[in-house]
C-alpha cells in the first residue's frame, strides 16, 4: 500500500513509496512477469495489456490501457537498466494507435527501487522525473498521481495470491 506522495516542483520529481508484506523477489515479479504488470499497471477503469516485455538493459515494454468505454490510450517503456531484484530505470511515454511515441506528451524517467524492510516487507520507491516545470504540471493534470495511487492499490491484492 501507498504510504507517501511527495511532489517536488524545484526537483522535478514524483516520488511514491509503498509498503508490502512480501518479500523483495515477490514484490520484483510485478514488474517481471507481464501477466502480473498488467494486472496493475493502469487504474482499475483503465486495465493494462502488456504487448511487449522485455527488461533487459535497452528492452522495451509496450502496453494499451482500455478505458471504460472502449477508448484505448497506449504507452511505451525504454529499459535503461535492470538490477533484479531491487531495481528498475526506464524512461516512461505515450503512444500513438500504431504504438509510435508521440512528441506533443511529455516523457518521464521512471526509477523503482525495492528494498527489505526492518521487520520484514518490502518497501518500494518510484521516482518520476520531469523534463520541466511544463511538464510535470501536465502530467498532473492528466491525472498522473490519482493514476498511478489507483494502480498501485491492486498490487496487494497480487502479492496475497498463492504463486504457483
Amino acid at each position: 500500500m501507498i504510504t507517501d506522495i511527495q511532489k517536488d516542483h524545484e526537483d522535478l520529481t514524483m516520488t511514491v513509496t509503498a509498503e508490502f508484506d512480501a518479500s523483495s523477489d515477490r514484490v520484483w515479479q510485478l514488474w517481471a512477469d507481464p501477466r502480473q504488470l498488467e494486472r496493475w499497471w493502469g487504474p482499475p477503469t483503465y486495465p493494462a495489456t502488456v504487448l511487449e516485455h522485455d527488461l533487459a538493459p535497452g528492452g522495451h515494454v509496450a502496453y494499451v490501457m482500455t478505458g471504460p468505454e472502449g477508448d484505448t490510450h497506449r504507452g511505451w517503456w525504454r529499459v535503461l537498466d535492470v538490477d533484479p531484484p531491487r531495481r528498475l530505470e526506464v524512461e516512461d511515454g505515450f503512444a500513438d494507435d500504431d504504438g509510435v511515441p508521440v512528441n506533443h506528451l511529455p516523457t518521464t524517467h521512471m526509477g523503482v527501487e525495492i528494498s527489505d524492510r526492518a521487520g520484514g516487507g518490502t518497501r518500494v520507491v518510484i521516482v518520476s522525473t520531469f523534463p520541466s516545470a511544463e511538464a510535470f504540471d501536465q502530467m498532473l493534470s492528466m491525472g498522473m498521481e490519482e493514476g498511478l495511487r489507483e494502480a498501485m492499490s491492486q498490487m496487494d491484492g497480487i502479492l496475497a495470491e498463492v504463486v504457483a
